[in-house]
Order: structure tokens, then sequence, then C-alpha cells
């Protein structure tokens, strides 16, 4: 029997139908499937961020040999591909009387070789990779309508990899900046550069990872975007249109693109190209210490927790870090407050400090956290940190222990002060557990446990309160370096 339904209920019957076919066809049309299916169109991008994209050519001067007379085919080849001229390659002297005096040799252009970049403002400041101009003599920015300039090197930073050289030229097209700091993982980005010097050649693909470690001050954005000689100094580019790398290098084992390649996070790159336009050149500030990572287990046998912060191998005589009680086997967790996840995060935060500011340094010592004042210096040419001098003659010391397989005896006066170190013992031979731990003769130990070493009595002291089923962490100095070791106990 059929039974009518209400007005109300027949009235959201017939909404919910509504909804239903509109969705069923909104699913079903040719543009919302097309959305979905289809790669990204770089198209609009190109047209974009093209223009602002240069082709960079670099030669240096050589000096030619006087005369003529030589296979000019064959010399033409060497300098068309950027190839030395060989020896026996040289024009040779023609044949006939000689002059009394031979003419002078000349200078030549050679090329070097052929790399990118992008135009930073109309008024002609062109960013690229430190290694594309450097040693050049010469360098010439092409635009894509075919007008070349001689340009200037403006300056260029090699730790950074970033060159700014200037163009005598206005109304150029610029490139926006984007913020690197927001690109993610999976996200589509583009590359436009002169591979092999092929001219305004487009690649595209994806960011495969950030923050990767390959320098000193970089964190590298990796990407599967085909990148290849030609390409350094050219812009990475997401799909809004923005430049949030400089494309640097690539891995390789041919030479060629193996699908990994890195860039320069724009963020970096440009604190300095700001530098180097208004002063030439990169300051950077330092403390002066010489730093290594925090490996898992040192972490959990000091109480640091887990790996993190940067390990303090070595101190610089006089350096800021030895100024303010920073010592060698110290772990800096923080810089002014920002926590150091991995080592190669202090002389970044470090180098971006002006120097002369007072900065604060967190160090994990001894099983505690302790604040430091530092007042940052500023970077000069690179000091290798002072090696200590060789063993001295040990002076007789009754019955080292014989633990741990080391034989252990007091440090001498000179040892302290040349290591600045209050007191310790050192190995005068290390075998078993010691040698298998990285341990060897001429070592100092300064700590085991957390517990400071002084002498030979407070270290075998220290050993006797071991725990004998759990492994030791060793602080020691080798020369002016200190490591940490683990360490487990003879039963």
């Amino acid at each position: 029997m059929f039974v009518p339904l209400k007005k109300s209920l027949r009235a959201k019957v017939a909404v919910m139908s509504l909804c239903l076919a509109a969705l069923l066809a909104a699913a079903h049309s040719p543009s919302a499937w097309a959305q979905n299916r289809t790669l990204p169109d770089f198209t609009d991008l190109v047209e974009q961020v093209g223009p602002s994209v240069v082709n960079i050519r670099t030669s240096e001067k050589v000096k030619a040999a006087a005369g003529g007379g030589a296979d000019e085919q064959m010399l033409e080849f060497f300098r068309r591909f950027g190839i030395p001229i060989p020896p026996n390659a040289a024009p040779n002297t023609p044949r006939g009387p000689r002059s009394e005096r031979s003419p002078a040799p000349q200078e030549d252009a050679q090329p070097r070789g052929v790399g990118s970049g992008f135009i930073l403002t109309a008024d002609g400041f062109v960013m690229t990779n430190a290694h594309v101009v450097e040693g050049a003599d010469e360098v010439i920015v092409t635009l894509t309508d075919n007008r070349e300039y001689k340009a200037k090197i403006i300056g260029a930073d090699k730790r950074t990899d970033v060159a700014v050289v200037k163009i005598e030229a206005t109304g150029l097209q610029a490139v926006k900046i984007g913020d690197s700091n927001r690109l993610r993982v999976g996200e589509w980005v583009m590359a436009i550069g002169s591979p092999f010097g092929l001219e305004n050649t487009v690649t595209a693909g994806i960011v495969s990872a950030k923050q990767r470690d390959t320098g000193d001050y970089l964190p590298f954005i990796q990407t599967d975007v085909a990148i290849n000689p030609g390409n350094s100094g050219g812009p990475l580019i997401n799909m809004r249109g923005e430049v949030i790398g400089i494309n640097s290098q690539i891995y390789s084992r041919s030479g060629g693109f193996q699908g990994i390649s890195f860039a320069i996070p724009m963020d970096e790159a440009g604190r300095v190209a700001d530098q180097l336009r208004a002063s030439g050149k990169v300051t950077r500030g330092r403390i002066g210490v010489q730093i290594d990572q925090v490996s898992k287990d040192v972490a959990e046998s000091i109480g640091l927790g887990k790996a993190q912060g940067a390990l303090v191998r070595g101190v610089e005589a006089g350096a800021p870090a030895d100024k303010a009680g920073i010592e060698a086997g110290d772990i800096i967790t923080k810089f002014d407050g920002k926590a150091i996840e991995k080592s190669t995060d202090l002389p970044r935060l470090v180098g971006n400090v002006k120097p002369g500011t007072k900065s604060v340094v967190t160090v994990f010592r001894r099983g505690a956290s302790k604040d430091l004042s530092v007042v940052v210096a500023e970077v000069e040419a690179e000091k290798p940190v002072r090696k200590a001098s060789g063993p001295e003659p040990k002076p007789p010391v009754a019955g080292p222990a014989q633990v741990l397989g080391m034989a252990v005896s007091e440090v001498t006066d000179a040892q302290k002060k040349e290591l600045k170190i209050k007191g310790g013992v050192k190995i005068d031979t290390a075998e078993g557990a010691a040698a298998r731990a990285g341990l060897r003769e001429g070592d100092v130990i300064v700590a085991i446990a957390n517990t400071e070493i002084t002498n030979v009595k407070e270290f075998e002291a220290a050993l006797a309160k071991l725990d004998k089923t759990k492994p030791a962490n060793v602080l020691f100095r080798r020369g002016e370096l200190a490591q940490y070791v683990l360490i487990r106990p003879a039963r």
C-alpha cells in the first residue's frame, strides 16, 4: 500500500537529491577530471621568469707566443671548446730571415666556461655562483633578447658559492624573490639555465629534501630537477614564479645529471648578496672553536638525552670562546637561545651575527647546562687549531693503574699549560678495550663518567665507582682537540 510522505520530508529528500546530482555532475565534468589528473603546466612560469634569466660566459687572458704559421683550424678548435692550447700547438716562427728582436708575447682571451644567472634589480645587478666567475678576467652576460653586456664582478663569496655581477643596463625585468623557508618537500619546482651552453633550457621536478648538509654555511635544497654543467647560477623557481634557490651542485659519478641536484636557499643567498652589493665582501662572526657531531651513545652516556648540540673539540687560544670560558669537551646546545640540533647549525648561527655582538652560549658540561657570554669576532683567514707538541719525557710515577687496558701517568706542568687543562692522566699504553674504543698512547683523559680527573689517584677512584655492566663515557684530549668515547670497564 502506498503511504504518502509528509511535505517536510518530501522537501528534504528533494534537496538531497539535487545536491547528490550536482556532486556527481561536478565529479564527472571534463574540467574537474582534467584538474585532478593533469600535471602542472609550466608555460606561464617560463614566460614570466624566462626574460630575467641570463647566460654568463667567462674568459681569462693567457699569453700567446709570437709569430704565426700554425694550424689555425686546430687552434680555433681549442679556443671554441675552452681547451688550453698545448705547447706543441703554439704558432711556429715563420721561415725566412729572422728579425733581431722577436715580437713580445700577446695576451689572448681564452674561454673558461659557461654558466647562468638571474637579474636581481632593474638597473643591472645579476646573481650567480661564485665558481662561475672565479678566476675570470672577462664576464659577458647575454640576455634572452640576445643583448650582450660586459659585466663587472661586484663580489663573490666562496663559502656560500654566491656572486653578484653588474651590467650597465636599465629597465631590466627582475625576478621575484620567494621565501625558501615556506618550501615543502614534494613541491613542484622549475629551473632555467644554460646546460652545456644551451641557453634558456627549462627543466622541472620536485623538492626531494630540505636542509641537506653539504657545506659549512649552507643547508641545501635537494631536488630531482635536471641540472648539468652550465646550469650553475641559474634560478630554482616555485609554482608562484618566485626564485627560492640558486642551482649550484649535482651529485654525480659520471659528471652528468643522475637525479640529485642541490640549490642554495634564497634566504641564505639573499643575505650574502646584500652584503656583496653593499661592500663587495661578506662579514661573518666567529667564536674560535673546532666542533664535531654528538653521537647518540655519547649523548645518553653523559646525560644529555638525545644526540644534539655541537661537541667542542678544540678552542683557539685567545679567541672569543676561550675568553668566555668555553672548554674542549663542552657541548654547545644553544646560541642566543636558538637550539643547536646538529653541529653544522652552530657556524651558520654564529656566521650570521655581526662581529662585536655579545651573545649567550649555552654549554652542557659535566652533566649540567651553563650560560656563558661571548663577544663574537670577525672571520679572518682560516686559522687551524694549534697542534700540541710531541710527547715529553714522562716523570717516573709509582705504579700507574693497569685498567681498561691502559697504563696511565700524571700530566706534566708543561702539558697542562700547553693544553690549558687543570689536570688529567696521560695514556702511556692502550690495549684491549681502550684500544678498541679508539684511545691511544699520548692521549690525555680529563674526565670519566662526567667526573673531572686531575691526577692518577682521582682516575683510579673514579674507575672504582663505575658500574661494571655499563659503558662509561671518557672525555680525552688529543693535542688541543677533545673527544668523547665509550669504553666498557673490564669485569
